[in-house]
């Protein structure tokens, strides 16, 4: 991608925002997500996870794959050195995807990395989530609960609770995570 991912996700939200002429109270309504956080990704200021671009689009009815560029998932296994890891933007998380797409698919899966010191925002959607510590720790808050997750350690929940992730550490944190959220953009027919 030539252009910086953040650059491409402000420009493309703005417009599809205002070509639908919905205000970010609207979208903040739609997606579940705040109206401060919109404004910040719409500025710049702010870069989302990749759940909450999944969000986004939704909202704006638009798939993902018009905000962003990711690796096709046309393959039944992918090998260290060819997958291609990518990111939304600076001091952003970085996603590895792990799965392919076919007929009757529910699960997307990824390698992600976060930096030190990141967190996402609170979010909710439908579906399950499943995090393995490959590397680092991390901390995933939910129903006033604290879960703190180190090497070897996992999380499965549900996704309707509002959660969010955070780098906790002075280190990468790398973990598997999978889910029953579409998050890539490429649906297989069914």
């Amino acid at each position: 991608m030539n252009e910086p991912v953040t650059a491409q996700l402000t420009n493309r939200l703005r417009g599809r925002r205002k070509e639908l002429k919905l205000t970010l109270k609207e979208v903040a309504q739609r997606s579940g997500l705040s109206f401060s956080f919109i404004a910040q990704v719409e500025r710049g200021l702010t870069v989302p996870s990749l759940t909450s671009m999944v969000a986004l689009a939704n909202a704006l009815d638009t798939p993902i794959n018009y905000f962003l560029d990711q690796p096709a998932g046309a393959a039944d296994h992918t090998h260290q050195d060819g997958r291609i890891p990518y990111s939304l933007g600076p001091n952003a998380a970085t996603y590895e995807r792990l799965s392919s797409k076919f007929p009757g698919s529910v699960l997307s899966g990824s390698l992600i990395t976060e930096p030190p010191g990141r967190r996402t925002e609170p979010m909710s959607h439908e579906g399950e989530e499943f995090i393995f510590m490959v590397d680092g720790a991390l901390t995933v808050e939910f129903d006033n609960a604290v879960h703190v997750l180190e090497k070897g350690d996992s999380l499965h929940f549900q996704s309707q609770r509002v959660h969010t992730t955070w780098n906790h550490t002075q280190q990468p944190a790398v973990m598997l995570h999978i889910c029953t959220m579409e998050y890539f953009g490429d649906s297989a027919e069914g």
